[in-house]
């Protein structure tokens, strides 16, 4: 299925609970989306998910749903909520409580990319803003939650695996002198989002294919992991950042020689992954 947002990855038989979710790696820039930037053409794709739809596209051969974002993350983050409106570059905003992601520039409709580079020259009127989220938001959202209540009629319960890349610098303040950087984080926020089983056989799958893994720091899982984590409910969410640099040269947002090397490790997580799925039913919380 495909629509201008996203494409939806179904496979032939659906054998699992898990879907997995690539809300960061779209890449249709239009042509009046450029002309409105600033920005460059790969400048602007500094904060997209570059490749993180291919690296995970092995799930649907074994039997789990693959959604993957065809608009870019500059122009709407479908990890935010449609509320995430940020008065600085939505014209007839009204400012409320404090939210750091609005605050740094990153709301629904950014107004940066990373390193704080602003996108627009100047504010986008609120009809602008609107149609990016009918458009694309809400459409987005609807196919997430189907594919949700769709293996929780299926197997009595859900396990979502939000897929993310992070830039190599992104773990610097949390890494240890003299221990190995993280190559992948995983957010649950907190235990909030997902059961401690289901985090600890992610984290087992993923050290066990020679990857070294963190929790909730620096990242801890942002809408989509608070909106779709319910483990009371038998509905689990988990955000899975790994390090851009492990498959992709970060400067000029290409693959790596050894990207089809790296590819073969993540399909072969992808697999085991797929397997908690097919496990007996988790123990609900």
């Amino acid at each position: 299925m495909t629509t201008p947002g996203f494409d939806l990855y179904l496979p032939t038989r659906l054998t699992t609970s898990v879907v997995f979710a690539s809300p960061h790696s779209g890449r249709d820039y239009s042509e009046a989306f450029l002309s409105m930037s600033v920005l460059d053409a790969r400048s602007i794709r500094s904060s997209e998910d570059a490749f993180v739809d291919e690296l995970f596209m092995p799930a649907v051969a074994c039997g789990a749903p693959l959604l993957a974002a065809r608009v870019p993350r500059a122009y709407v983050d479908l990890n935010r909520g449609a509320d995430e409106l940020d008065p600085a570059i939505i014209e007839n905003v009204r400012r409320s409580g404090h939210n750091p992601r609005v605050a740094s520039g990153l709301g629904v409709i950014p107004r940066v990319v990373s390193n704080g580079r602003a996108i627009y020259r100047g504010k986008l009127g609120m009809n602008v803003a609107q149609q990016r989220l009918m458009e694309y938001w809400y459409p987005y959202h609807r196919a997430l939650r189907g594919r949700i209540d769709t293996a929780l009629e299926t197997f009595g319960e859900a396990i979502l695996i939000d897929c993310h890349s992070m830039p190599r610098e992104a773990v610097d303040s949390v890494a240890r002198v003299g221990a190995r950087r993280p190559d992948v984080v995983l957010g649950d926020r907190f235990g909030a989002a997902a059961s401690g089983e289901v985090i600890d056989r992610v984290e087992a799958i993923l050290t066990g294919a020679g990857l070294s893994v963190a929790r909730n720091a620096p990242f801890a899982g942002a809408f989509v992991t608070q909106q779709y984590g319910r483990p009371s409910r038998r509905q689990h969410a988990l955000q899975l950042e790994i390090d851009r640099s492990l498959y992709m040269d970060e400067r000029t947002i290409t693959p790596r020689a050894d990207f089809a090397a790296f590819q073969q490790v993540i399909a072969t997580v992808v697999a085991q992954l797929t397997e908690i799925g097919r496990a007996m039913p988790l123990a609900a919380e």
